[in-house]
């Protein structure tokens, strides 16, 4: 007997001291289709991602731990896909639809259609959106507005939508380029907008549209685009400058300091980001060779994982 348990402690001794395989790394970068024309990117259950083509309305949908993926939702005539965000209640990926005025909705596990709002008809591009338990939002970039979808408990997509006029601090340079990327508070009773043109911040009351300047002591956001809230913690997307400001907030949202930047040598022209883990993954809008509409042909477009700290 004393044989037989010896001999099980050198075999347990010995399996423990065998190397263990490391789990693979997630991808560094993870490339999107040549000429997709990437813009917006979200990241939605089980660290899937989802990115949105101007060229098309078409988004792509991918596992971030292995980087594969494929088209979820074909290209649609008379759309394009700008910023997106995924209700993880119901599972439906919201979509900015742009120069066509419209926001669009799919089912983020199957690419299903399901339904569509006509915002404006006018000038306009419906840019980036944020969901919160209340409502889903969109910024408009060519309009002083925030266009509101309502939700019910369960994620369940109201009729209609709120025309929401952005007041107080909130100016719009004629021909600009002015709302842009847009995040929420937990509790979803504060937005964050950034207007680009102004390389300004604003602190939003989504209810009454009043905005108010964040004050960042005399710091500003160039080439401000999209926006990433985590906690007090503002990510800021500012593409030609290819890198990720980071913004520390005070818990009112009223003002911040800019602590630094993120970069990497993979950005090429980031425009929007979204969190998971640890990480940041940022979509190269490739704008410095493949400007919207520019016609330009085997471009290669790809999502860049950095390290949020």
């Amino acid at each position: 007997m004393r044989k037989l348990a010896l001999s099980a402690l050198v075999a347990l001794l010995v399996v423990a001291a065998l190397p263990v395989a490391a789990a693979p790394a997630f991808p560094e970068v993870i490339p999107l289709p040549n000429d997709f024309g990437a813009e917006g990117v979200t990241v939605g259950r089980g660290g899937t991602f989802y990115a949105g083509s101007l060229n098309d309305g078409s988004v792509f949908a991918g596992d971030l731990s292995t980087g594969e993926g494929s088209i979820l939702v074909g290209a649609q005539e008379g759309r394009m896909a700008v910023g997106l965000d995924v209700d993880d209640r119901s599972n439906v990926l919201f979509v900015a639809g742009g120069s066509f005025g419209s926001g669009y909705f799919y089912d983020a596990a199957t690419g299903s259609d399901l339904g569509s709002v006509q915002f404006t008809s006018g000038p306009s591009f419906v840019n980036d959106v944020i969901v919160t338990r209340q409502a889903a939002y969109f910024t408009d970039s060519f309009r002083p507005v925030v266009y509101r979808v309502p939700l019910g408990p369960a994620g369940q997509i109201g009729a209609g939508f709120d025309e929401i006029t952005l007041g107080g601090d909130f100016e719009s340079v004629p021909g600009g380029f002015n709302g842009n990327g847009i995040a929420a508070s937990a509790d979803g009773t504060t937005l964050i907008v950034v207007n680009t043109a102004l390389a300004t911040l604003y602190r939003v009351d989504p209810e009454t549209g009043h905005a108010d300047a964040i004050d960042l002591g005399g710091d500003s956001v160039p080439n401000g685009d999209g926006l990433v809230l985590e906690g007090k913690t503002l990510y800021v997307v500012q593409n030609f400058l290819n890198q990720i400001g980071v913004v520390e907030l005070d818990p009112g949202f009223a003002s911040g300091e800019f602590t630094g930047a993120i970069t990497s040598p993979n950005f090429r022209i980031p425009t929007t980001a979204d969190v998971f883990g640890g990480s940041l993954y940022a979509v190269n809008a490739r704008f410095d060779v493949a400007p919207p509409g520019g016609g330009a042909t085997g471009i290669e477009f790809e999502i860049v994982k950095v390290d949020k700290n």
